[in-house]
């Protein structure tokens, strides 16, 4: 696991998507998985920036969900789909077609999650999945104490993660108590992961998820086990790793050819 501490969000932003940006150049219709909430809107921003700049070509980038709400109708704004949508698909000025989801819609939830993990295996896998973490650790809707090989599912929001994601809704009472999320083990199989933190309120998270042992109680500690995983976070959410400053050196010190 590498861990690049940045000193803010937009550096990150800019980080990630210059990372996106070389996978396109080798890789020109890479699988990319993306995530919701507002930590990474400052990737999805850079990266518009360098295609609007010419200095990228996203025309055949492909775009998958990490997750999806249960029971949100078709076309309601706060459903992930939307979400990514409005924040990805169509800055980037890619097709709709170019998009891929679990459906939350579906009467047989089960096999929803079940023809999502197949399409994900059809389409090549995931070349680049971004993450970001709930304040408990979790990373896609997978809870504390999900289990590290689970695979795509239904899972029940945590009465915090409920209130975490409370600001999106008009009531807290509208937010859904149950996703369709990729699995831990889902997760797991990407070529490369780069997970997001910013803010001090992550600090606890992100220390227990890098140093901390692994563990079912922290999900996002499953990254520890990745041969390709990147975690990169500003110096609020870095505030509580007892190695920042090795981390800062071994990345001061890393040859530009290895990128990130």
């Amino acid at each position: 696991m590498e861990v690049v501490i940045v000193p803010d969000a937009t550096a990150g932003g800019e980080l990630i998507a210059g990372a996106i940006a070389d996978l396109l150049r080798r890789k020109p219709d890479a699988l990319l998985g993306v995530a919701t909430g507002s930590t990474p809107l400052p990737v999805y921003r850079a990266l518009a920036g360098l295609a609007g700049e010419g200095r990228t070509d996203v025309s055949r980038a492909r775009i998958c969900q990490l997750d999806e709400y249960v029971g949100l109708p078709a076309g309601h704004p706060e459903s992930y789909r939307s979400v990514v949508l409005r924040e990805v698909v169509e800055p980037l000025g890619l097709a709709e077609e170019s998009f891929m989801g679990p459906d939350g819609t579906a009467e047989d939830i089960v096999e929803a999650c079940a023809a999502y993990e197949r399409t994900l295996a059809e389409a090549g896998g995931v070349d680049l999945q971004l993450l970001g973490i709930g304040t408990d650790g979790h990373i896609g809707f997978n809870e504390p104490c999900s289990s590290l090989a689970s695979r795509t599912r239904i899972k029940t929001l945590t009465e915090q993660t409920r209130k975490d994601n409370a600001r999106f809704f008009d009531r807290p009472e509208d937010v859904p108590h149950h996703v369709i999320t990729q699995g831990i083990g889902t997760i797991l199989e990407a070529r490369h992961l780069v997970l997001l933190a910013t803010g001090e309120a992550k600090a606890e998270a992100v220390a227990l998820a890098v140093e901390g042992p692994l563990a079912a109680v922290v999900p996002a500690s499953a990254l520890q086990m990745h041969p390709h995983a990147t975690v990169v976070v500003d110096e609020a959410a870095a505030s509580k790793l007892k190695l920042a400053d090795y981390f800062r050196a071994t990345y001061a010190a890393k040859p530009a050819w290895q990128g990130l």
